[in-house]
Order: structure tokens, then sequence, then C-alpha cells
């Protein structure tokens, strides 16, 4: 690079992605940082445009990937050479998968019955309760029929999209309203997370639970006459009386509490996707229907059925108490479904429903969260909630921010500092001025972020899955086999001993613990990383965390507070400290760099007024340059110098001893001659040594990529202990050094802005955003900490390793619960100790290893981290 490129006299020009017009880049124009990409707009309006929906301008830039619905699952699928299709009636479809594929072949015209859409209102569709009445609640704003005051939305403020609902365990299927699964038959949960606390599916399950409880005890009880002392009920009731008891008893219990949970292992079998309900279904069916044949007609039945007395058994109370006790496993199941999201709801809740405003006029009122708008001015009073995110335009006070960073000491705020919604002020007044509303807000997109990564599936999840594919099978597999073992070699009587052993195989290898297991420890993780100011993006990083060994960390705003100061003004002959700094405030003045802000506050405290800059240009990696009061200059580190064919001599022994104080240090050159130097320090994070030394007691290798000079660097890790740095680094370079990590055999976790270091966060295995979770930090990288420190890296990687630690205690319990319990229902341990299991004790011990399994995964709730 020349001095002729450098200094050119043009600017260059860009497209405003708003209304189409060229803009020139100039310093003053009016520029948006998305996504890593600086934008120019022609006018502040384009640019407050952009600023509220930037995808709606920029969609038009985007390649069109082409999509097509899976007539079966209703997935969005692109259409690809390679995608699975198929035609019927001049029409292709497309399938996410060879099953759906499958089922349409068999029956197509099923799956393309017209449902009619919902109509796009444009309405505010979020839920809105009454603070006095909480029990009134409805869609839209409103007033209370009991009260009469103004409903308030249950929703932090802005748009909300119509709910959608999934499965928990397969995330690919979306309904636009509730049901079960079409392939694990679990309840489909809403994908949006609402504040209101009553599950209506835990509230039917929990009546149909109670009634069939109550049914059943004495249906117990009648059944099990002959082993309680002094019931002898023969005594006053014939023995066919008795059954017509039980068929009474038992029949509300099957048909009507057991009724969604036969439905789910109907439709199973119609889907042709076996699961725990298609064994729940079959055992309960076959008990229940035995047991009415044989009150009904008892003369079908030849003499292998009969017992001692000549009497046909039955099997209400197996079945009654198998619905009983699947029924409690599922209540107890949803409620643990719904603590796993407790923190995410206590998040939610946290928002005010009101703000004050402070209006042009100078008057406040009081308006409700929905009404504020950008730029408005919020007065936030002591103990007050802040309602949006801002920035402090007035006033200073001390902000408690635990419930989103995790830290318990509150951040001092000042004018210019940002402060994030729904965060409890201290005892000072502050004026703030609102950026993000509704769900652009910190806390919003928390919220949507942890949805989408307690829904997301884990690596490991796709062993449980292949198991769980052929286990249902298997288990049918070895009911047969247990009833023709006992058709054959069993006592008399066969058959029903061959039916009653059958039916336990099948009720104690429900594999519902085996599908909860990792689900549920994803969901209860992700909930505890978000109090903790930890947010993954899918259950894939919390599990690739935990194998990390080495940290790639940026140095500035990572290692260091990322505020740098100006230390060291070095004039050259000819200059003086008045000129260096002025010149280099005029070329830093259309600079976004975070030097170009310590060398603006240098000039401030000396109140030096820069002048700006023609021909301004920003050479990635190396400075800036451009004509300040129609002089050449240009500002730097050694490399841009270099370039320029300049040679600081005396001058570079003095930046080398800057160096070795921790100075970055960067060289200004005025009409092609050096001018002088500058020396700015980064002062380092509180909290960064401690966080390195637990890095190192976790095992993992710290390495530090920076683009200062090798002086600075070594003195930087030298004085934090950091295992190996590499400096002078160019941010398109940053990749290449993750990549030759990776190529010595290391899983990488690569540290950054989110910004700059985004082709580096792509290449690592893991990438961790630092900083308030911008939305391009929360795009680009596997983990988000809301408090950007290396403390929140250490508390992902115990967090990553507690969580696969408690999903393989999980797999654990549910295999052996299997591996167990199937021969010893079959009937194994009968030969020797003529010892039977009983299909109610098998449905008990079902029901136990799901509660096992979800205790065990709520035990992360309480981690240390």
């Amino acid at each position: 690079m020349d001095k002729e490129n450098i200094f050119k006299d043009s600017f260059k020009s860009a497209r405003d992605p708003v209304c189409g017009m060229s803009v020139k880049m100039t310093p003053g124009a009016p520029h948006y940082d998305y996504h890593g990409k600086t934008y120019y707009f022609c006018c502040q309006r384009c640019l407050e445009r952009f600023r509220e929906d930037p995808e709606k301008y920029l969609a038009k830039d985007k390649p069109a990937v082409k999509t097509a619905k899976d007539p079966v699952c209703g997935m969005d699928v692109e259409i690809t050479p390679d995608a699975l299709r198929y035609e019927y009636k001049g029409t292709i479809y497309y399938f996410c998968n060879p099953r759906c594929l499958e089922r349409f072949r068999k029956e197509p015209d099923k799956y393309l019955e017209k449902k009619p859409e919902p109509k796009a209102t444009g309405k505010d569709e979020r839920i809105y309760t009454c603070p006095m009445h909480p029990e009134v609640q409805k869609t839209g704003p409103g007033s209370c029929p009991e009260c009469g005051m103004a409903l308030e939305p249950m929703l932090p403020a802005g748009p909300q999209i119509r709910t959608e609902w999934t499965c928990p365990m397969h995330p690919e299927i979306i309904r636009d309203e509730p049901g079960s699964c079409p392939i694990c038959g679990m309840a489909l949960e809403p994908r949006t997370i609402m504040l209101e606390e009553e599950n209506p599916e835990l509230v039917d399950m929990t009546r149909r639970f109670r009634i069939s409880a109550i049914l059943s005890i004495p249906l117990v009880l009648v059944a099990m006459r002959d082993l309680i002392p002094g019931l002898h009920l023969e005594n006053f009731i014939s023995v066919k009386t008795l059954k017509w008891a039980e068929l009474v008893l038992a029949t509300p219990v099957v048909l009507w509490g057991g009724w969604p949970l036969l439905a789910r292992g109907w439709e199973s079998i119609l889907n042709r996707s076996l699961n725990m309900f298609t064994l729940i279904g079959i055992g309960v069916s076959v008990s229940y229907l035995y047991s009415v044949i044989s009150v009904f007609f008892p003369f079908l039945f030849p003499p292998s059925f009969r017992g001692m007395d000549g009497e046909v058994g039955t099997y209400f109370e197996a079945a009654a108490v198998i619905t009983t006790l699947v029924l409690f496993g599922q209540v107890l199941e949803l409620r643990a479904r719904g603590r796993a999201g407790a923190a995410i709801r206590a998040l939610l809740g946290l928002a005010p429903n009101t703000a004050r405003r402070i209006n042009q006029d100078g008057t406040e009122n009081d308006i409700p969260l929905s009404d504020v708008t950008h730029g408005d001015k919020l007065r936030i009073r002591p103990g007050e909630k802040i309602p949006v995110d801002g920035t402090v335009i007035e006033g200073s006070s001390s902000v408690d921010e635990s419930m989103v960073t995790g830290e318990p000491i509150p951040a001092a705020k000042a004018p210019g500092d940002k402060v994030i919604g729904a965060t409890v002020n201290g005892t000072g007044s502050i004026v703030m001025r609102a950026e993000k509303i509704g769900s652009e807000t910190l806390l919003a997109r928390i919220v949507q972020m942890v949805a989408e990564a307690q829904r997301s599936r884990a690596p490991i999840q796709r062993m449980v899955d292949i198991v769980a594919a052929y286990f249902v099978q298997g288990v049918l597999a070895a009911a047969v086999i247990t009833f023709i073992a006992w058709a054959l070699l069993g006592p008399e009587p066969r058959m029903a001993y061959a039916i009653i052993n059958a039916v336990a195989v099948l009720i104690i290898a429900c594999p519902c613990a085996l599908g909860l297991a990792t689900p549920m420890s994803i969901m209860v993780a992700a909930g505890k990383g978000a109090t903790a100011g930890v947010l993954f993006k899918n259950a894939e990083a919390i599990e690739i965390m935990q194998k990390v060994d080495t940290l790639v960390i940026d140095k500035t705003g990572t290692l260091t507070v990322g505020k740098p100061r100006l230390t060291d003004i070095v004039p050259l002959q000819g200059f003086d400290e008045q000129s260096v700094l002025f010149y280099a405030a005029s070329l830093e003045l259309g600079s976004e760099h975070p030097l170009a802000s310590a060398i603006a506050g240098g000039a401030a405290e000396k109140d030096i007024m820069p002048a700006e800059t023609e021909s301004f240009q920003s050479i990635t990696g190396k400075g800036v340059a451009g004509k300040v009061e129609g002089r050449p200059a240009a500002l730097g580190n050694k490399s841009l110098l270099d370039s320029l064919g300049m040679d600081f001599g005396a001058a570079a022994v003095k930046a080398e001893e800057m160096r070795q104080q921790g100075r970055t240090v960067m060289f200004l050159a005025v009409d092609g001659r050096p001018a002088g130097l500058l020396g700015v320090s980064d002062p380092i994070k509180e909290s960064t040594p401690d966080a390195i030394r637990q890095l190192h007691e976790e095992g993992v290798k710290v390495v530090m990529i920076t683009g200062d000079s090798s002086t600075t660097a070594r003195s930087v890790a030298a004085r934090l202990g950091i295992d190996d740095f590499t400096a002078e680094v160019l941010p398109d370079r940053k990749a290449e050094e993750v990549k030759r990590l990776q190529a010595e055999g290391r899983t990488v976790a690569m540290a950054g802005d989110g910004i700059n270091d985004a082709p580096a966060l792509a290449q690592a295995h893991v990438g961790i955003a630092m900083g308030t979770g911008t939305d391009v930090a929360m795009a680009s990288a596997g983990v988000t900490l809301v408090k950007g420190d290396l403390v929140g890296i250490v508390r992902s990687i115990k967090l990553s390793r507690a969580t696969m630690r408690n999903i393989r205690q999980n797999l654990f319990f549910a295999f052996v619960y299997n591996a167990l319990g199937i021969p010893v229902a079959a009937g194994i341990l009968y030969p020797f100790t003529g010892l039977l299991l009983s299909p109610m004790i098998a449905a008990a011990a079902m029901s136990f290893s799901s509660v096992s399994v979800i205790a065990n995964a709520l035990r992360l709730r309480g981690a240390k981290l």
C-alpha cells in the first residue's frame, strides 16, 4: 500500500438500504453497524427505520432460498436437488425425513385435506389480565368486568406472534393449536413462554388422576379381599356381583380417566410411530377387555383360562391402577416441566407494567409499557424497575442487574451508561432514553433464546433416538415371547398367567424415562444458565462446551475493561503535544474503534477541538488516514507506517519501552513524516485473574490472540498467567489461528465481541460472545455472556459439565429400570422363588423411573457455578 492510495482525495459510496439513494461514506454520514457490517443512510429518518427492523430492508439482498412445507409434519423444507420428494397428481411435495415421505406415499389424501388458515388480523393478540383480579384474562386490551380497571398485558410490550405449539422432545413438530406429538405422544407446549402458571393439560390430568384414584382404591380393596384379614365380602355379596362392581368402578377410570392415554396409543399405531403410549394403551386395553369379556361371556373361555374354582379371573384392578399410576406420572412430569421453565417465567415476570414518561412540555405521567416508543425520556425513581433498555441521560445511581447478569454487586450508572430493562434501580433517581422496547429488549431476547435452547436437541439425543426407535418394537417382541412361553410352559391357568405377565412386560418397559433423560436436563440447564448470565444458543453448545480444553480470547474488552485511556503523548521534531493530539483526534473522529474513544477523551480533557477529516479511510487492522486541514495524515500501528516507508528512528525505541509497560502504541505521521507517538492503556478487569485461575483448575488452556504488538501481548500474558499468545493478528487471521489449534486435536472455544471476531467465532467448536447480548453476538455465537467477562465462561463450562453428567445419570436410570424390569416382569424369577410381578407394581416402577429422571434433572437448579 503506497501513500497515494492512502491519501487519495475521494469518497466511497454506499446505497441506503431503506430508500436506495447513493450516500457518500463520510465520517459524519448517518451509519449503523449490524451483523458486523456498516450501513450508511441519507438521513436520520432512514437510519431509525432500519434500526427498528433491519431484516425487513436486508431481505432483498439475501439470496432467495426456496422452501416447501412438509404436508405430513408441517416443517419447512429447503428445495434442494437431494431433498426428499414425491409427485402426486402432478404436484411435487417435499419432505423432511423418509418417515414423512413413506406416510404420505401410503395415504396422500389424508394429508392434503384443506384446513382453514388462521387470518392475520394485525390486532394485539397478547393476553391481558386485571391487576386486581388476575383470574380475569382475555386476548387484547379492555377493562375488567369485576372492577372496571384497564387490563394490562401479561407479556413485555411489543407485537406478539400467534402462539405455536411444539413437542419438547421433537421440536420439528409445530402445530397451531394444543395437542399431542404424533411421534412420541407427549403433550405439545407453546413456543412462546407465558407468565400464566396454570397449564391446561396439567389441570386436566390432575382432575383425571384424582377421580381415577378415588375409584381405584375401593377397586383394589375388592380385588385383594382375600389378602386382607377380616374382609370376607363373599359372605355378603356374591362373586358375580363383586365382578360387576369392579366393572362399574374400573370403566370410568379406563375409558374417561385414561382416554388421553388410549387416544395417544391409538394415534401411534395409526401413524406407525410406536412409543410409550403404544405399550400403555395395549397393556390397559388387554387387561380391561379381557376382564369385560370374562364378566359378560365367561362361557367362552376354555379351562386353561380358569382357576382352581372354575372361575375366569378379572383384572379390572390392574387396568385401573395402571391408568391411575400413569396419570400420576404424567402429573409429576408436567409439574416438573413447568418447574424447568420457572426461571424463565421469573425473568419474564420482572418486567414492570408501566413506565413514567417525561413529555416534551416537562410534565410526567405513568403510561402502560406497551405505549413506550423509541426515544422516549423515562424517569426511574429510587427502588423502581427500569422499564426498557436504554441509556442514562441524567442523574446517577446503582442498578441491581443480578437477575440477568448473575452478578450480586449493583452496577454504578451515570450519564452515557447503558441500562437493561427489568433491572432494579437503587437509591438514586435517573432519567433514561428508551432505545429498545418490546421484543427488542435484552430480557425478551433472553427469554426467546433460552426457549429455543430448551427445545433444541443435543447430539447425545441422536443415540437415544436410535435406541428408542427399536426399543418399543423389542418390548412388543418380548411381550409376545412372554405370552407364548407362559401359554406353553406355565402352570394352570396358563393363559391367564400368559396375559398378565405379558401386560406386566409392556407396562414396566415403557420408555418414557428414556425419552425424558436428555430434554429435561437441557431444559433445566438452559434456565439455570439464563439466571447466571449465560445464554446457550442450543443444546449442542451445552454438550460441546463440556469438552472444551482450549479457550481463545481477544484482549480488548475480554481480558480488559474495553475502555482504553490515553496515557502518553510523545511529540517528535516539529510538533508539540497539542498538535499531535489535534491531528490524532481529528483522524479518529470518524472511527468507532475503542482506541479512538480514548484519543477523543484525551482531546476533550485538554479542550482540543478536532477538525473534520477529508478523504477519510480506514485500513483494517492497521489504522486510519485522511486529510486534516488540507494536510495528509495517518495514524495507526507500525505496520501502517512501514507500508508508507516511514522510519521513526529513535522514537521506535521509546515505543518499545511503552509497550513493555503494557501500553498500546500508535504512530502519527503528518505530511509524510513522523509526527509523534500516542500510548493508550486499557485496564484489566478485576475479575480476569481469578477467572483465568479457575479456567486452569478446570483443565482449560488459555490462548490470547490480539492485534497488539508482541511486547504488549507478552506483558499482559505474563501478568495474568496466560498459557500462550499470538500478537499482531489481523481480524481475518483470527480464524486461521483457531484452525491451527483445532488441527492439533484441541476442542476450541473462541471468546470475542461477536462483530470483528465473527469468522473466528464461527470457526471455533463453540463461539462465546462477550458483552451485553447484542443482536450480532447472539446471532454469531453458541454461547452469549450477558456480562462480558471470563467469569461467565467459567460458569458456562461448569454448567455444561454438570449437565452432561446429569444426562448420563438419567440415561443410566432409564436403562437400568428397563434392563432389570423386563426379565423380572416376564417371570424369570418364578421357577426359583415363585415371584411374579403384578402389572400394578410394574406400573408403579415405570412411573418411579420417570420420576427419578425428572428429580435428578431438577437437581441442576442447585448447581454451584
